[in-house]
């Protein structure tokens, strides 16, 4: 009786160690796997391929070229003030200088609300171009991986300073967790070095 109490008891300790074995396995196996969705940290994308970096320094060049203008023309404005006071008032040399001045002041004004638009107009058409690429690639990506799904999983920058910045971060922060999805934005890198040419003339 008791070898086959022993047995049983032998036996029954097998059973549990092989089912506690299996269970830990298919935890493993299943932590594993990979989920059938894609996510592509959409900013980082636009900020690291290299398009980006030569935009960048050419676009740096242009607006300090821009903002010296806009010094020279304020030392210009500056020195016709300085004349004006110098001279006696009425007079045709008076005059003319005045004249000179109100049209160095109008066209450095003109500069000082033209740049800062046309600086933020490039910079705007430059990542609307760049993140149309970055959906097209993203999409031929997630047809070759047979994924349905692909998220954005951008990463908010803290801290973050004004309200409404805030209030746009937790209206468009979509995924805030992604382990075990398939993480495409090196690949999107990749793809737009590739055809990097198209961005930089």
């Amino acid at each position: 009786m008791k070898l086959k109490t022993s047995v049983l008891v032998c036996l029954t300790g097998a059973a549990i160690i092989l089912l506690a074995h299996r269970y830990s396995t298919a935890q493993e196996t299943a932590a594993k796997q990979t989920l059938p969705i894609g996510v592509v940290d959409v900013r980082r994308a636009l900020r690291d391929c290299s398009a980006t970096a030569k935009y960048r320094e050419r676009t740096n060049a242009e607006n300090a070229k821009m903002d010296a203008e806009e010094e020279q023309l304020s030392r210009e404005v500056q020195a016709l003030a300085a004349g004006i006071r110098a001279l006696k008032p009425g007079t045709s040399d008076h005059l003319e200088q005045y004249k000179e001045y109100l049209q160095k002041k109008t066209e450095l004004e003109s500069l000082q609300e033209f740049n800062p638009q046309r600086k933020a107009l490039k910079h705007q058409q430059w990542t609307q171009t760049l993140y149309q690429e970055i959906l097209r690639i993203t999409n031929d990506l997630a047809a070759e991986r047979g994924l349905p799904l692909v998220l954005t999983s951008d990463q908010p920058e803290f801290p973050i300073q004004r309200y409404e910045e805030l209030a746009m971060t937790l209206s468009t922060h979509i995924v805030l967790y992604s382990q075990g999805c398939v993480d495409l934005t090196d690949q999107v890198i990749a793809e737009l070095d590739k055809v990097e040419s198209k961005f930089i003339q």
